[in-house]
């Protein structure tokens, strides 16, 4: 069964169908409180979410940042918002936004220029085309010196994870990122399958 894209639409099948994989992925491979303590997520933090899919990053970043923070989730499915803000509520997390924005247009993330701390991009880059507006969309809401984590596959797994034609490596990340301004600061162990990548914002 491969990867489903999150570039579903509002299909609710097809996006109750991400969120379950999404969790059979947290299970088999990645471990987003493990991810994040390596990211230097401090209390008072604005975080964005680009992706933010089944939330399971956006509610971790959530606990991390503590009530003086917030993270924005941002994802073109409005089912797995709608979710992600249940399940936020049901366990009283309050500062978590849910966006409903398109990362592959510009102004897409719909959040104001320099207004955050952190961007997460976890397992997205091999779902989308327009990888360049979704580097350009983090370059600009990030503030100076902010940082961004990019997580994605870095093979197929024999097919459960990505198809090989969709794979964007841990080079071609990087590429992408310092392209728009960004310097590479350090990898992370990401889990297995997976690559991490923290880059930072440079100061213009």
């Amino acid at each position: 069964m491969p990867v489903l894209k999150r570039v579903v639409g509002s299909n609710p099948t097809l996006s109750v169908l991400s969120f379950t994989y999404d969790i059979l992925l947290l299970i088999m491979f990645t471990d987003p409180e493990k991810n994040l303590d390596q990211f230097d997520l401090q209390k008072g933090m604005r975080v964005a979410d680009f992706g933010a899919g089944s939330g399971f990053y956006a509610l971790t970043a959530a606990k991390l940042v503590g009530d003086k923070g917030k993270v924005l989730a941002v994802d073109i499915q409005k089912d797995l918002l709608v979710r992600l803000k249940k399940e936020a509520a049901a366990k009283k997390i309050l500062n978590i936004e849910i966006v409903w924005g398109d990362l592959e247009k510009e102004g897409g993330a719909k959040l104001a220029d320099n207004s955050v701390d952190r961007v997460i991009v976890s397992n997205l880059l091999f779902q989308i085309e327009k990888r360049e507006c979704l580097a350009r969309e983090a370059a600009r809401v990030l503030k100076p010196n902010g940082k961004i984590l990019a997580i994605d596959w870095t093979d197929s797994f024999g097919g459960l994870g990505p198809q090989e034609k969709d794979i964007f490596g841990k080079e071609a990340a990087r590429a992408l990122f310092e392209a728009v301004g960004f310097s590479l600061e350090r990898a992370i162990d990401a889990g297995a399958h997976h690559y991490g990548l923290i880059f930072s914002k440079k100061k213009k």
